[in-house]
């Protein structure tokens, strides 16, 4: 049985005069495909209510230790936090960004969890690991 899970994902990334807004656009929904994107003044502001193409690449890349670290370390109460670089976005692929921002500035993305709670979701997203490989609960 699978679970129901409730979350908002919110996601903003600023919009570098160099840039083209809808690339920037398409950086989002490379990985948020369901997000609905709104352009801001200097920004986009994305919300989404699902992470799977995101948890998809996680498992494809064989990045699920780091997506869990990166989860987890601003993880406070039901929300937890991330910034994604934009570059490997407009690729589709997933680049967390830890240290400086990048001079074009990242893809930050809030996830509140409002059922069942963050830990669960963030096992659903990127499952812990074992050698590298995702740990099935159900063994």
């Amino acid at each position: 049985m699978s679970t129901v899970y409730a979350v908002d994902v919110q996601i903003t990334a600023p919009v570098n005069d160099t840039e083209v807004t809808d690339r920037v656009a398409d950086a989002v929904t490379n990985l948020f495909p369901g997000a609905e994107v709104e352009q801001g003044h200097g920004e986009i502001v994305a919300t989404a209510h699902e992470m799977e193409t995101l948890s998809e690449s996680l498992h494809r890349q064989e990045i699920l230790d780091t997506a869990r670290g990166a989860f987890f370390e601003d993880l406070r109460g039901d929300t937890f936090s991330f910034d994604l670089k934009k570059q490997a976005a407009f690729q589709g692929v997933v680049n967390f960004a830890v240290g400086d921002p990048s001079e074009l500035g990242d893809i930050h993305v809030r996830v509140r969890v409002n059922d069942p709670d963050a830990e669960s979701y963030i096992d659903h997203v990127a499952p812990p690991t074992k050698d590298g490989k995702p740990i099935d609960p159900d063994e």
